[in-house]
């Protein structure tokens, strides 16, 4: 009988999205920028549960937010 394999990922990059984010889409944009813009636009919901919900989905994939003066 073979041995388990125990597989252990660590990620140790860390993706900063600066806030504010570009309102809006424009022509020329990275995908990078689109993304940064996406996730500031989601940060910035009203509604209580949906910004907790993605809180948790950006802790797991280390992505933090950073309010620029």
């Amino acid at each position: 009988m073979g041995t388990s394999i125990d597989y252990q990922k660590v990620m140790t990059e860390i993706v900063w999205v600066n806030l504010p984010g570009p309102a809006e889409p424009e022509p020329g944009m990275t995908g990078g920028e689109l993304l940064h813009g996406f996730l500031a636009e989601l940060h910035d919901t009203p509604d209580p549960a949906i910004n907790v919900f993605v809180n948790e989905l950006c802790l797991r994939w280390n992505i933090h937010y950073r309010q620029n003066p």
